[in-house]
């Protein structure tokens, strides 16, 4: 008997992925729960498991293609003994009902608009996303629709203000690539951008595009901290299993300068300001596949040891490719640490609807004067990117010279002072 292989749900707000990578070949045999296929989201990469055992037949969704929720992706012949629908090398099968992927459009959107264009008759916009078209004044040919059929729903909107809705995105031409000389061409490689590396481009450009965004900077005498860590890491780890790290304080000082400045916890809802009375901490991770930011739910609310565990999960869903979407959802501040790589001094782009996002550097002693001597100290660059419509330079330093104050004395963290 024969079992259909269909895309499942992708989550909140995602109708469609790419197909990244078939683990098992036609003919096969796998195991139930056996993972057969990766599916790549603009969000999270998700594996498809067989949904019984036997032998994998037909291959209907190849490598490359774009499918939606609910599609066909394969056959499985359930049994030991079941044989595969076709040989790998076969002759041409019947069209999948899986759409391929088009060029990226020139607006950094997933669907190319000539398809867009022709299928946004199709479906009428969803509820919300008409209520809010109606509030801003908005369009439906301002917005490019990423749901089913072309169907444009209220993220569609939210994106489309934030870029400014161009009357078009077909009018935004596509700035032609000179040709290369021809002894470079043969030594060139083209590959297309995964769903997330896209998603992560066009976020980023939106948030320059539609932010008014500034970066003030502080150093940090790192000296308390580390002799902190040294001192106690060898119980800490022994206590709570997992080791003392830098990322524990500096989540704990974020929280706490939060609390006193809330306006850079806060993010703009078309002329509403949001604040949140609570703090889930994004985490940049970087990964093969891209930036990804997992979030630490209510870590105002959790000890430096309950921090460490949990950035440790995250961190290793994110480089094994197993970030849930609600991993990945609802984060009201971000930290990215690109000490870790070697950086010395960045300015960190903001992490949208977000309107900071705090940028760590690498430690590196330096001769400082104190109390009229010069001594070398082990200092850090830290950057604050902020949004200045909603948060004033004077928040933004503030909040910069709160975590400064708590590193620099992080008894102050564990008293919570």
């Amino acid at each position: 008997m024969a079992k259909e292989i269909r895309v499942p749900t992708l989550g909140e707000s995602v109708t469609e992925a790419t197909i990244g990578q078939w683990f098992k070949k036609q003919g096969e045999a796998v195991s139930d729960g056996e993972t057969l296929l990766e599916l790549e989201t603009d969000k999270v990469t998700l594996e498809v498991p067989a949904p019984a055992a036997g032998t994998l037949g037909e291959i209907i969704a190849k490598e490359g293609d774009t499918v939606e929720v609910n599609a066909l992706l394969g056959m499985l012949e359930e049994g030991s003994g079941a044989g595969a629908a076709a040989s790998d090398s076969g002759g041409k099968k019947e069209e999948a009902p899986a759409k391929k992927e088009p060029e990226p459009a020139p607006s950094g959107s997933d669907v190319d608009t000539a398809g867009m264009d022709a299928a946004r008759g199709d479906m009428p916009p969803a509820p919300s996303a008409a209520k809010m078209m109606a509030e801003k004044g908005v369009s439906a040919e301002q917005v490019s629709g990423s749901g089913k059929r072309g169907q444009v729903l209220k993220g569609d909107v939210i994106e489309a203000l934030a870029s400014g809705a161009p009357s078009s995105p077909a009018e935004t031409p596509k700035a032609a690539r000179p040709e290369s000389p021809s002894a470079d061409a043969d030594r060139e490689e083209r590959v297309r951008m995964t769903k997330l590396r896209q998603t992560i481009a066009r976020r980023l450009k939106d948030a320059q595009n539609s932010a008014a965004m500034l970066t003030t900077y502080n150093e940090v005498d790192m000296t308390a901290v580390m002799e902190m860590r040294k001192k106690y890491k060898d119980l800490f780890e022994k206590k709570h299993g997992v080791k003392l790290g830098f990322m524990g304080f500096f989540t704990k000082a974020v929280t706490h300068a939060l609390q006193e400045v809330p306006a850079v916890n806060a993010e703009i809802d078309g002329t509403d300001v949001i604040y949140k009375h609570f703090c889930h901490i994004g985490v940049a991770v970087g990964t093969d596949k891209g930036l990804v930011v997992p979030v630490v739910r209510d870590a105002d609310q959790m000890s430096i040891a309950e921090v460490e565990k949990e950035i440790g999960r995250l961190g290793k869903a994110a480089r094994d490719g197993k970030l849930g979407m609600a991993d990945m959802q609802g984060g009201t501040f971000t930290i990215s640490n690109g000490g870790v790589y070697g950086s010395l001094m960045s300015s960190p782009i903001l992490n949208a609807p977000q309107s900071g996002i705090l940028g760590m550097h690498k430690i590196q002693e330096r001769p400082m004067a104190i109390g009229g001597q010069v001594v070398i100290r082990p200092m850090m660059y830290l950057a604050l990117s902020y949004d200045h419509r909603i948060v004033d330079g004077k928040e933004a330093v503030t909040f910069l010279v709160r975590v400064k104050e708590s590193l620099e004395d992080p008894e102050r963290l564990v008293l919570d002072l």
